[in-house]
């Protein structure tokens, strides 16, 4: 039997391989999966296309454009193989230079969306929040590791970020040991208490890039710390 194009060919063989199919499926008490169709690779294609000229009748060649017209679906699915490669180098490549990017913020300090931090012996801790539109007071907390107060003091708040600074004092006039503390802001808003996220400067140890989501995380003292939520780099 001649095989005149190769799209009747491939309709030929995709309908044998379902009924087969279809056969076995019956045969186990199962139905097949409409949402997973045949389909045919480019070395399917390439061999389908070999195989028509085989059998190619000599007394009915395949028309001189038809033959034309498959080369060139066959170049189309090159293209889109070779376009979805190039995609996937490039997503790589810039995978990598962000990550490269990303080592020169190792040793900087940045101020990023956090609420604990770690005191060093002698040193202090800088942070800075956002106060609501009409705060006419500001108020930091500073509670140790077994959530137990340790120090409070007003802020003057400003427009846009504030900034503040914990110089390791405590409420009783002594010096908290190093350790990690824990901040709690507060604003005072047309006489209402308003709890507003406090953001702390950290150091820089490392940078990793999440596989999950493609997107630089910083390993700093105080833990991991997303990029995206860093707000400004010392």
């Amino acid at each position: 039997m001649s095989v005149n194009s190769i799209a009747a060919y491939a309709a030929q063989t995709a309908a044998s391989a379902a009924a087969v199919s279809a056969g076995n499926a019956a045969a186990a008490g199962t139905t097949t999966n409409s949402s997973n169709p045949l389909q045919l690779s480019q070395s399917d294609f390439l061999q389908l296309l070999v195989t028509q000229m085989q059998n190619e009748d000599p007394t009915q060649p395949t028309n001189p454009s038809q033959f034309i017209n498959e080369i060139s679906a066959l170049s189309e699915v090159s293209d889109m193989n070779g376009m979805s490669t190039s995609m996937t180098n490039l997503a790589n490549s810039m995978s990598s230079n962000q990550l490269l990017g990303g080592t020169s913020l190792i040793g900087q300090t940045v101020l990023g969306a956090g609420s604990t931090a770690t005191l060093a012996s002698g040193g202090s801790i800088t942070g800075a929040v956002t106060p609501p539109a009409g705060t006419t007071a500001l108020t930091v907390q500073v509670a140790n590791a077994s959530g137990e107060p340790v120090d409070s003091f007003a802020v003057t708040p400003q427009n846009g970020l504030t900034p503040f600074t914990w110089n390791g004092a405590t409420a009783g006039g002594g010096t908290a040991p190093a350790g990690a503390y824990t901040f709690t802001v507060t604003a005072d808003t047309n006489g209402t208490k308003t709890p507003v996220a406090a953001q702390l400067a950290y150091t820089v140890n490392s940078v990793t890039l999440d596989p999950s989501s493609n997107s630089l995380v910083l390993n700093t003292n105080g833990g991991t710390l997303p990029l995206s939520s860093v707000s400004q780099i010392f």
